[in-house]
């Protein structure tokens, strides 16, 4: 175990978990203590967790496979979208909408039409939309692109997925699992480890603890040909 991985996670603050009344008892075998009524978890486990990890993530690139990044608090939302344009690789860091990879065709739908909306100006009607039309048509255009953008390329569904707060993005974790698509997560100490193929018990809250075991992955898929 690299000594100087522990004393950088523990810097970033990794190993905060939640306070002991919100923990989920799943997570269990990944804490190593409770302090001030707030559970630590055990850096051990997440150094072992986060080199299965990228080790599945690095390979699945140098497959040319693709992945998607989400994170749709705030803390992760930059963080996420960087990972996935580091990569070359698909993000949603805004909502998930229901159905993103359930029922891909409608979201793809969605995607013609924010294209759409993109060059509207280019429509033969353009010139007669009235100011108030061509504001409404541009908040449509702006929202779709906020949840869209980062899966605009995505013709089908990914090869895997990568989740920052598996707790929070449970929908995108059901979909997933339904599809039998593999899941990559950070699971806090108040998160279901089991349903997640390649948990890493690491706070998720923190934007310096996200960041942090984003790039422990990033690295090895970047090194495995990924954003080319």
């Amino acid at each position: 175990m690299s000594q100087e991985l522990i004393i950088e996670l523990v810097e970033a603050g990794v190993h905060f978990g939640h306070q002991r009344q919100k923990w989920d008892p799943r997570m269990k075998p990944y804490l190593l203590e409770e302090r001030n009524k707030v559970h630590l978890l055990d850096l051990g486990k997440t150094v072992e967790q986060l080199e299965a990890a990228s080790t599945f993530l690095a390979k699945l690139t140098r497959e040319g496979k693709k992945i998607l990044f989400v994170g749709c608090k705030r803390q992760a939302q930059d963080a996420v979208q960087q990972a996935a344009e580091e990569t070359s690789q698909f993000f949603v860091n805004h909502r998930w909408l229901g159905g993103t990879l359930t029922n891909l065709e409608t979201i793809r739908k969605s995607v013609n039409r924010m294209a759409f909306l993109e060059d509207i100006e280019k429509s033969p009607d353009f010139k007669k939309m009235g100011k108030k039309e061509l504001a409404s048509l541009n908040r449509e255009r702006a929202k779709l692109f906020r949840n869209l953008n980062g899966i605009r390329m995505m013709e089908k569904a990914p090869d895997a997925l990568m989740i920052v707060d598996s707790a929070r993005e449970s929908i995108a974790v059901a979909e997933a699992r339904k599809m039998n698509i593999p899941i990559v997560a950070l699971v806090d100490s108040n998160a279901n480890p089991d349903i997640i193929d390649y948990p890493i018990a690491a706070n998720d809250d923190a934007i310096r603890s996200i960041r942090t075991i984003l790039r422990k992955l990033v690295e090895p898929m970047i090194a495995a040909g990924g954003g080319k």
